[in-house]
């Protein structure tokens, strides 16, 4: 009898296993032919940006570097170079500046609310920016706030501001407020309890929030396209503009500045991805509880 039953439950694991393997396969199958084509079509835009004359044939005749010269000049990357950085940060700056205390408030207190307000604060990471992003622009020609740097900056910290509490808090939560309460037991103030205790402490989490904010920022298009000027276009903006705006343009220069664009994108989320990870900061916090 026991001889039976262990063959029916054999019989009913072994397809199970198969059917879990199947699906494990099909998966990465999926996967792997997405990340393929994503890798073709990379190296197609690198190829072309180097390519001499690409027609009708599997490479180019030859290759140079002029096209990333005449983009350069020709799309005045210079000038794009730096209005992009006085952006970033300007944005990181004031994201960090408001986005910390707000992040502590919001970890450190419990008031009729919060939930709410939390809600509040994390809607433009939830929503599309194109749905909120119109009204805004509508708003700042109002004002004659559009075209202007400060109104791109405003337009981009939206975004980055509820991004940096979504990042600080969990770094605060995990930080011991006994810590705190001995440093205001020995007569701390509170900008001495900020800069000897809580900077030291946060300051892995304000290096992360700073790099995604920077990654967010470079490539944020919608609320930069609609509120930016001629003379305020960010990189990706620059960009969309080289390819649609009236004209004609040689398409390995199109390409070029593309590949500088994902260069510099790249390259700010690598340094992300290398000081911090999501996971990494829930599970701290779960490993971690406050008050232990």
């Amino acid at each position: 009898m026991s001889t039976l039953s262990f063959s029916a439950r054999m019989g009913k694991a072994l397809p199970a296993k198969l059917v879990g393997r199947a699906w494990n396969a099909t998966i990465v199958g999926l996967m792997t032919f997405f990340l393929i084509n994503i890798g073709l079509i990379v190296a197609s835009v690198a190829t072309s940006s180097f390519g001499k004359r690409w027609f009708n044939t599997w490479l180019p005749d030859g290759y140079t570097t002029h096209w990333y010269f005449d983009a350069w000049k020709e799309f005045q990357l210079s000038s794009v170079m730096i209005v992009t950085i006085q952006i970033v940060l300007a944005v990181v700056i004031l994201a960090i500046a408001l986005g910390v205390p707000a992040a502590y408030a919001l970890a450190r207190r419990d008031f009729r609310g919060k939930n709410l307000l939390m809600g509040l604060f994390l809607l433009p990471l939830m929503i599309p920016p194109i749905t909120y992003g119109i009204p805004l622009a509508t708003v700042m020609y109002r004002l004659d706030l559009a075209g202007t740097l400060t109104g791109v900056i405003i337009a981009n910290l939206l975004p980055a501001l509820p991004f940096v509490i979504l990042v600080m808090t969990p770094f605060i939560e995990q930080i011991d407020t006994n810590l705190e309460s001995a440093a205001r037991v020995f007569g701390a103030s509170n900008l001495q309890l900020f800069r000897h205790v809580l900077v030291p402490l946060l300051l892995p989490g304000m290096l992360a929030a700073t790099l995604l904010v920077v990654v967010r920022t470079i490539s944020m298009f919608e609320l930069t396209f609609l509120t930016a000027g001629p003379s305020t276009q960010t990189l990706v903006v620059s960009l969309y503009y080289a390819v649609f705006a009236a004209g004609v343009r040689a398409q390995q220069s199109i390409d070029a500045m593309a590949i500088v664009y994902m260069v510099v994108t790249v390259t700010w989320l690598l340094i992300a991805m290398r000081f911090v990870s999501p996971t990494q900061l829930v599970s701290q916090v779960r490993e971690q509880p406050q008050g232990n």
